[in-house]
């Protein structure tokens, strides 16, 4: 199964991110991201650039990009710095929150890094980052390293292709597991849209709050919905949590 995947690489334009020694965090971005996408569409999947030159977006506008293409998934690259050069070491991947796939994505990606030679620390929850709030569909932030550890500097430019390969195979292995098993999960409804804009609003308002609201379009309608849970007990206490704010809710496997 094909899925569409927006591949984003991060800052760029005037916005060059972390710098260390002259080296610039965008322009490793950008090489990382297109051979990571042209590895996806390798794998037969449908595979968007937020940006394929050296150009300046805001996060919103990336979100937004990923948004008005309805994407199933939304991987972000990027470098990490710290306040000291050497201070600090490895890879990691931010997303919303420790929840379905995009968590056993961030694991998988984290671990084969970790396989290539970096040191793995783990999946971080980031809700106050833009583009993994403001997104649709589960998004990821993969922190390849730290700019200014020359450690990492050598893996990333020694092992390029091993990281873009790893990473793309993670990406591509969790994919596949979750069309195998498509296991059955809980989600809140909170509303049902046939205009776009509408369920937009709806979900920037729960997103605002602190829920992790998504939109899934489906048989010709927006789905406004929240969370996705293997046990039902799990989203009934969110379903409760909804309706003392106000919301009306249903419970759905859809």
């Amino acid at each position: 199964m094909a899925y569409k995947i927006v591949v984003d690489s991060g800052h760029g334009g005037e916005d060059p991110g972390a710098v260390y020694q002259g080296r610039q965090e965008k322009d490793d971005n950008l090489r990382l991201a297109l051979e990571v996408g042209r590895l996806l569409e390798a794998g037969r999947q449908d595979v968007v650039y937020t940006r394929t030159t050296d150009v300046y977006q805001t996060p919103f506008e990336k979100a937004q990009i990923a948004n008005r293409e309805e994407a199933d998934y939304f991987i972000s690259i990027h470098r990490n710095s710290s306040p000291r050069s050497n201070q600090y070491q490895g890879v990691e991947t931010l997303i919303y929150d420790k929840s379905g796939i995009k968590l056993e994505m961030a694991e998988a990606i984290d671990g084969a890094l970790e396989d290539v030679g970096f040191r793995n620390l783990g999946v971080k929850e980031r809700p106050g980052l833009v583009v993994l709030r403001r997104t649709n569909m589960p998004a990821l932030l993969i922190e390849v390293g730290f700019i200014n550890s020359e450690a990492d500097n050598q893996l990333f430019d020694e092992k390029f292709s091993e990281i873009a390969e790893a990473i793309a195979e993670a990406i591509l292995g969790t994919l596949d597991q979750e069309t195998v098993e498509d296991p059955l999960l809980y989600r809140v409804q909170v509303g049902i849209f046939k205009n776009k804009e509408n369920a937009d609003r709806m979900n920037y308002e729960l997103l605002d709050k602190g829920y992790p609201s998504y939109i899934l379009q489906q048989d010709g309608y927006y789905k406004v919905q929240v969370g996705a849970f293997e046990q039902l007990g799990n989203a009934v206490l969110m379903e409760q949590r909804l309706r003392r704010d106000g919301y009306q809710t249903l419970i759905t496997t859809r």
